[in-house]
């Protein structure tokens, strides 16, 4: 029997003032750019990031903070951090899951086993939006995934709006999602990674 990770999201506390770079070290000896898999340590530096990106726009987080750190605590080789200069800047956060589609309980579920990588979420911080860096890394992370033999697709969910956005990736709709957010509804998209290698030509990336 698989083993199924749940997670029971607890009360948010963050210190007040908190920066939105929370986290980052610098060091002389930091690389300029840098692509690499999450830590735990890198959740609080990841929700900031989140935050803002969504509340404003949706009025909800994809993943609240805890719920970052336990992705990123089981399986961490489903995420890719961007810094630039030892700084988080873009992310994505992704898990494991074992079903046709998406489900409530996948919002935060990890299911060792499964074949199928769930992105939870993409952001990018502020100051760095409107550079192309979401696609390059989108990009970047579904190659990542293509790497891992054991993951054969990718799903996710978004606004109606956002579609065009990942079909130039190679996912396609699938239909409404069953997943809801309050109010919100989502459409479900797929990707083979399989054609990965071949849409990286068409991606513009």
């Amino acid at each position: 029997m698989l083993n199924i990770h749940s997670l029971k999201p607890e009360a948010l506390h963050l210190p007040l003032g908190t920066s939105e770079f929370l986290g980052c070290q610098r060091r002389h000896t930091l690389p300029a750019s840098e692509f690499r898999c999450l830590t735990p340590e890198d959740a609080t530096s990841a929700f900031e990031i989140e935050r803002e990106a969504f509340i404003s726009v949706s009025g909800t987080c994809p993943l609240h903070v805890d719920e970052i750190r336990h992705f990123l605590t089981l399986c961490p080789e489903l995420s890719l951090g961007w810094f630039e200069e030892g700084c988080l800047v873009a992310f994505i956060i992704g898990s494991l899951w074992d079903k046709e589609r998406l489900t409530q309980e996948a919002l935060t579920l990890h299911r060792p086993g499964g074949r199928t990588a769930h992105l939870h979420v993409l952001a990018v911080h502020r100051t760095f939006r409107q550079q192309g860096k979401g696609s390059v890394l989108l990009w970047r992370y579904l190659h990542h995934l293509g790497s891992q033999p054991a993951v054969r697709r990718a799903v996710l969910m978004c606004e109606d709006a956002l579609v065009p956005f990942y079909e130039k990736f190679g996912f396609r709709a699938v239909g409404p999602c069953a997943v809801t957010v309050g109010s919100l509804t989502f459409t479900e998209l797929q990707c083979s990674l399989r054609c990965h290698a071949f849409l990286r030509r068409n991606s513009g990336c």
